[in-house]
């Protein structure tokens, strides 16, 4: 099936966003200031669930993942660009990097038809 790839592909960024937004969480949490700033952990916190539920969506076939995949590239590009702000921090680099990847997979996925 030619859409496989590009599914895997996406999965896995969803994935890895997942647990990198996660543990950029905590590196906020911990550095306090701007960092820690209630709105900014709410959308990391966003990020870490839609992403998740969008893997979980195509890993299990649903005929709606390309709906939380929009979903999921929509709180991606936010993130990324919120994390860029800060991107003197070496984990907010990192983070935003990640964002962007997952929101550019995740937006492919979403135009795909169900």
């Amino acid at each position: 099936m030619a859409s496989m790839p590009s599914m895997d592909n996406c999965i896995r960024n969803c994935t890895d966003c997942h647990t990198i937004c996660l543990e950029t969480v905590a590196h906020c949490l911990t550095e306090g200031g701007a960092h820690a700033e209630a709105g900014h952990i709410r959308l990391m916190l966003d990020c870490v669930d839609v992403c998740r539920t969008s893997a979980d969506f195509m890993l299990r076939g649903s005929r709606f993942h390309h709906l939380t995949c929009g979903v999921c590239a929509e709180i991606c590009a936010a993130c990324a660009e919120q994390c860029d702000r800060m991107a003197d921090d070496a984990m907010m680099r990192r983070c935003a990097e990640m964002c962007r990847r997952c929101a550019e997979s995740c937006r492919a996925m979403s135009e795909m038809s169900a």
